[in-house]
Parts: structure tokens; sequence; C-alpha cells
């Protein structure tokens, strides 16, 4: 185990967990786009009834803008679940990659303190001599 794997390793670690933060942002982007056409079209159907609205006039009109906004709504939240799917993934991975670093940095650290106490024993072997 060298220290230029654990360097590598460092390395990956940030960067899964980068791309984790940027699939989580996306998963909330996605779910705040599917609140939004959702609240959209329900004030669509608010509007609809008003007496003041022109929805007598062009009923067609507010009925396609309803389904629009129902059908974006549809749209982000499946965006939506494929994005925490890719979340799972990384997480999965980030926890991986961390574990191997873990295993990586302990070895490492390992042998550098071996290597200190043998230059320690050889020292005092040396120096009684």
């Amino acid at each position: 185990m060298s220290a230029e794997r654990k360097k590598r390793l460092a390395k990956l670690v940030v960067l899964q967990r980068r791309l984790k933060a940027f699939h989580e942002m996306r998963h909330s982007a996605h779910v705040a786009a599917a609140h939004a056409a959702e609240e959209e079209a329900h004030a669509l159907i608010g509007r609809f009834d008003d007496p003041g609205s022109l929805s007598a006039l062009f009923p067609e009109i507010y009925h396609a803008r309803i389904a629009g906004a129902f059908a974006r709504r549809d749209s982000s939240l499946a965006a939506a679940d494929e994005e925490a799917q890719r979340v799972a993934t990384a997480t999965l991975r980030a926890s991986k990659v961390e574990d191997a670093y873990r295993d990586v940095s302990r070895a490492v650290d390992e042998k550098a303190a071996d290597r200190e106490r043998l230059e320690i024993v050889e020292r005092k072997l040396t120096g009684d001599r």
C-alpha cells in the first residue's frame, strides 16, 4: 500500500462526495419543479370557476394549461425518482471508496510506524556498539 494510492483514493472520496451532492441537488430541483407545477395547476383550477375569469370564453385553453401543469408535475416526479436512484448509487459508491481509503490509510500509517520503530531499534543497536 503506497502513499500515492492513499492520495488517489482521497481525491476519489472528494469526487464521489461532490457527485452525490450534485445528484441530491438535482433531486431537490425536480421535487421543487413538481411542487410548483402542481401549485400552478391548482391555481388555474381555482380561477376556472371565478366569475371574472375568461374561462367561459376559452375553456379549452384553461384545460390545456391545467393538463400541461399536471404533465410537468408527473415528469418532474419521474425525474426526481431517477435522481433518487442516482443518489442511492452515489451514496453506495462514496461509502465503498471511503472504506477503501480508510483501509489504505491505516495500512500506510502502520507501515510508517513500523519503519519508525525499526529505525529506533537500529539507532539503539548502532549506538550501543
